[in-house]
């Protein structure tokens, strides 16, 4: 999107540009279960661990970071899973998140954003108190992860794009 302002020094006109913001969201399975986090700050509820890529930093860099920051966990990815990007996802603003598949051991404790981390079979999720569009996220992975989905995601996209 790109807005238009003039110059408050030489009156020119300067376009702006606003862009979404790239984040990161991880999907942690310790053992048959996953990681998530109950948020500190708004919006409050429970959502996958993750956050926002920081500048010179990879997306990969990014997902272990904040599954180190949020969870105390020391992960290793697995796979990139899929991309989401619909534009109000975020109530906040527009971001683009990239979710990896981690594995772990142990048990996770919240920090950093996260005021508390809890492991979750995937009949327990509480679905109805996820934040932004967790729910959705968590029902590709569980339909993927039965095979029941070979294309992602499920409501995300009314065209399905094959992976490579």
């Amino acid at each position: 999107m790109k807005k238009e302002r003039t110059c408050p020094k030489c009156g020119e006109t300067i376009e702006i540009y606003k862009n979404p913001f790239p984040t990161v969201d991880i999907i942690i399975e310790v053992e048959e279960k996953i990681v998530l986090i109950k948020r500190k700050n708004p919006p409050l509820g429970w959502a996958l661990p993750g956050g926002f890529v920081d500048y010179g930093e990879s997306l990969e860099e990014a997902a272990i970071r904040e599954a180190r920051e949020e969870t105390g966990l020391e992960v290793e990815l697995v796979c990139q899973f899929y991309t989401y990007s619909a534009p109000g996802r975020d109530p906040r603003f527009h971001t683009i998140t990239t979710v990896y598949i981690a594995k772990a051991r142990g048990e996770p404790e919240g920090a950093d954003d996260a005021a508390l981390a809890r492991l979750f079979s995937l009949d327990e999720i509480p679905f109805n108190e996820l934040v932004f569009d967790h729910g959705n996220i968590i029902a590709d992975y569980i339909n993927w992860k039965h095979g029941k989905s070979e294309f992602l995601p499920g409501k995300a996209c009314k065209k399905k794009i094959p992976r490579c």
